[in-house]
């Protein structure tokens, strides 16, 4: 039975620290009855480390801040061009298991890649999404109270160097790629209402809104 709802904040360019903050608060402060929500954003560039990530992970950060945060998996890079979406779900009003969450998000992704004629796939044994062996989405979850919060990130059109800092999710030598090397130009805009459209579709809501307001 479809949920009702799923209600999307568009936050622009954001630094990373202020909306991790802001996620943790929805997360402790929602109840029974709070409405879920995804939030999209760009962030300045970052690395984050996952609980259980390794220093050695984090070779040359240079300029770049490294934070230490509380979703699973290891470090990855954030940047401009690079489209975050932060799933803030009741997963067991929901009815999944992580690992189905995880599965649909990763269906909703590759759905969306293939709308642009970019064959793509999941991996089992390492979470994300993949095109021709190389990583265009990585993926990392937090459940606290039975709710989600953290979630993917798409590489779109951005600057993949700082990659070449860390091994991405803890992989040595992991090639990184993004949509616009395989779908030409595209609308940063565009990518985002087709992944909006398809975490609705594969996450069972009727439908979707947009929220007013930041997140402050």
């Amino acid at each position: 039975m479809p949920l009702h709802s799923l209600g999307f904040r568009e936050l622009g360019l954001k630094a990373y620290e202020p909306t991790w903050h802001a996620m943790q608060r929805f997360t402790d402060q929602r109840t029974a009855g709070t409405a879920d929500e995804v939030w999209l954003v760009q962030h300045p560039s970052v690395f984050t480390q996952g609980q259980a990530g390794k220093a050695e992970h984090v070779l040359l950060p240079g300029d770049i801040p490294v934070v230490q945060v509380d979703r699973g998996g290891q470090v990855t890079y954030h940047g401009p061009g690079q489209l975050v979406v932060y799933l803030l779900l009741d997963v067991r009003r929901l009815g999944f298991g992580v690992r189905e969450l995880v599965s649909r998000i990763e269906q909703s992704l590759v759905a969306l890649l293939g709308s642009y004629g970019v064959p793509a796939t999941a991996k089992p044994d390492a979470p994300g999404v993949y095109v021709e062996g190389a990583k265009i989405a990585s993926l990392g979850l937090r459940i606290r109270k039975g709710c989600s919060f953290h979630g993917l990130a798409l590489n779109v059109d951005m600057n993949l160097e700082p990659f070449r800092r860390i091994n991405p999710c803890g992989y040595a030598g992991l090639a990184m790629t993004q949509l616009s090397e395989h779908a030409g130009p595209i609308e940063f805009a565009e990518v985002s209402a087709r992944l909006r459209a398809q975490l609705v579709k594969h996450l069972d809501y009727a439908e979707q809104t947009t929220l007013a307001g930041g997140i402050d």
